[in-house]
């Protein structure tokens, strides 16, 4: 749902800015307020490819003076029109509240709106320590968004006329044009949180194969986790286009944004009893008390945005349906294709069967075949050599691989092993990478791998020599040793000049259709949305930074 968030967090934010403006001219319609936050979504959006590195020095001390501000007016506020709203913190009050009608239980979906914004708090979580952040919601969000709601309650009781627009009305004349500044750069900036955290969970789908590959920017070379996806980013742009202008209203935006936030509550929840069991270890009368105290405020607030779904409330669940859809979808697909690649992989007796030069050409050069199989030989050497009796001198099977980790160091980034003899001069290597790992064409790829695999022969044969016996090792002598340092030597060089030859990357190009007995939802599926997600998404050679005039695509399909 933080996608959600990210479409209806900018809409709402500028909306609350732009519609402040009409405090002050009555005469600025509707119209021209929806006019105004539209330019300013698109000029938002249109900038997000510079990045935050820049400005982002200022994000901290804008929030910190916001609230500061909101908090100084809300106890001003209290002061100056009615201090007895204090007593809304007994919480006898809240059961008073309830016994008054059904309609005060509704209510609670327009409640709801008074604690979102906040969760933007937690949207940049991996960029700060946690006990930063329980410091600053403790001392300073929490304390001043009290202030000022009580604030607003105490002004409107002198003021019961001044409901709808009572926070830009319960300022003092004095500050309102510092407050109207300082509050549409704080939407700003709670919006760019939100959009922030929208990139990153996307760039993690992509490390785990749950989302079509999107191209990913990083617009920082000191802080990685600053990245800007174009189209993702567009398409936010649009859908928040889309939902200022068609709902032409703040009220409705806000049921949608309540219901997004506390799905996503109930979602965290309900993820956190997993990770408390098998992580943490926790016992499980805390696992029960934890999970019994959140759901009982949770399930609350979720009754009553029930209420509201037909008022706006249906809109993060249709956002969120799409993307479950597409991300199922995506996943399911390549699941079933990887399945097939690792059932019709060349077993190693083929390729021993082809004799000592493979029963093929051995044309100068090093090919890089690229797989997500990190064992066995794909199915598409076979089904180039099958067709194109030809191979280069050097044949690396070159898998890339996403780990479930923040970085993987640059010594332990290759895995390198030989297949079958060394007369084959055919490598397997593993490219590990974590979801905060950078791949570049600027980082040398190419060269690395090669090296590696030039460290690997070395290696190797420092591993063969120490396998044998100290008696060996004292009656062979020198010459032994000498030998296989000579043989080392001549096949790096070897190897250093099919390099200077050329590099060639070989990419496969599998294509997934459903079998004819298959059932209408799974040809649906494979056919029609698979299908149209793999010539929308990223090619593998783009995603590899692999250069097309050394690109070589062998093409094949099979049924599922």
């Amino acid at each position: 749902m933080a996608i959600g968030d990210g479409i209806l967090t900018p809409a709402i934010s500028v909306l609350s800015a732009a519609g402040g403006i009409k405090v002050d001219c009555p005469k600025m319609s509707n119209d021209w307020v929806i006019v105004v936050a539209v330019v300013i979504l698109v000029a938002f959006f249109s900038m997000q490819h510079y990045g935050t590195d820049r400005v982002a020095w200022l994000f901290a001390p804008i929030v910190l003076l916001w609230f500061l501000l909101i908090g100084s007016v809300g106890a001003l506020n209290i002061w100056k029109h009615d201090s007895s709203v204090l007593k809304a913190f007994n919480p006898v009050y809240i059961y008073h509240y309830f016994r008054r009608g059904h309609k005060n239980w509704t209510s609670l979906g327009g409640i709801m709106l008074s604690i979102t914004g906040t969760e933007a708090l937690f949207a940049d979580l991996s960029h700060f320590p946690v006990p930063a952040i329980q410091i600053a919601f403790a001392f300073v969000v929490f304390p001043c968004l009290l202030l000022a709601y009580t604030g607003q309650a105490a002004y409107i009781m002198k003021n019961q006329g001044h409901v709808k627009d009572a926070f830009y009305r319960s300022i003092p004349d004095g500050v309102y044009w510092p407050m109207f500044i300082i509050a549409t750069a704080a939407a700003i900036i709670a919006s760019q949180a939100t959009i922030s955290a929208t990139f990153s969970i996307i760039k993690q789908a992509l490390s785990h194969g749950c989302f079509p590959r999107v191209k990913v920017v990083h617009t920082s070379k000191i802080f990685l986790g600053q990245i800007y996806i174009p189209d993702i980013n567009w398409i936010l742009m649009i859908l928040c286009v889309a939902v200022t202008a068609g709902f032409r209203n703040q009220s409705q935006i806000g049921n949608a944004y309540g219901t997004a936030v506390v799905i996503v509550m109930l979602v965290t929840t309900f993820l956190m009893i997993p990770i408390m069991l098998l992580v943490w270890r926790s016992h499980w009368s805390v696992v029960a008390l934890f999970t019994s105290l959140s759901l009982l405020v949770e399930l609350t607030y979720f009754s009553a945005v029930l209420f509201k779904i037909d008022q706006g409330g249906w809109v993060p669940l249709i956002i969120a349906g799409a993307f479950l859809l597409v991300m199922y979808v995506w996943h399911y697909g390549s699941v079933l294709r990887y399945e097939f690649e690792v059932h019709s992989r060349v077993s190693m007796a083929w390729i021993l069967g082809l004799g000592p030069g493979l029963g093929l050409v051995r044309v100068p050069g090093v090919g890089f075949v690229y797989t997500e199989l990190a064992s066995g030989v794909p199915r598409i050497f076979s089904h180039l050599v099958t067709n194109l009796p030809a191979v280069h001198s050097v044949v690396v099977f070159v898998c890339v691989k996403y780990l479930p980790v923040y970085l993987v160091p640059a010594d332990e980034r290759f895995l390198v092993r030989r297949i079958g003899p060394r007369s084959f001069r055919m490598f397997r290597c593993v490219a590990r990478y974590g979801y905060k790992d950078v791949h570049r064409r600027d980082d040398g790829f190419e060269r690395a791998l090669f090296d590696s695999v030039a460290l690997f022969v070395r290696m190797e044969s420092m591993m063969e020599g120490c396998s044998d016996s100290e008696e060996c090792c004292s009656f062979s002598g020198g010459s032994a040793a000498t030998q296989d340092s000579t043989m080392v030597s001549d096949e790096v060089e070897f190897l250093s000049r099919c390099r200077e030859a050329g590099v060639v990357h070989i990419l496969g190009n599998t294509i997934v259709r459903a079998r004819r007995d298959a059932g209408f939802l799974k040809r649906v599926a494979i056919d029609r949305v698979y299908a149209f997600l793999r010539r929308i998404c990223r090619e593998n050679s783009v995603i590899f930074n692999v250069p097309h005039e050394c690109l070589l695509t062998v093409g094949q399909v099979f049924y599922v």
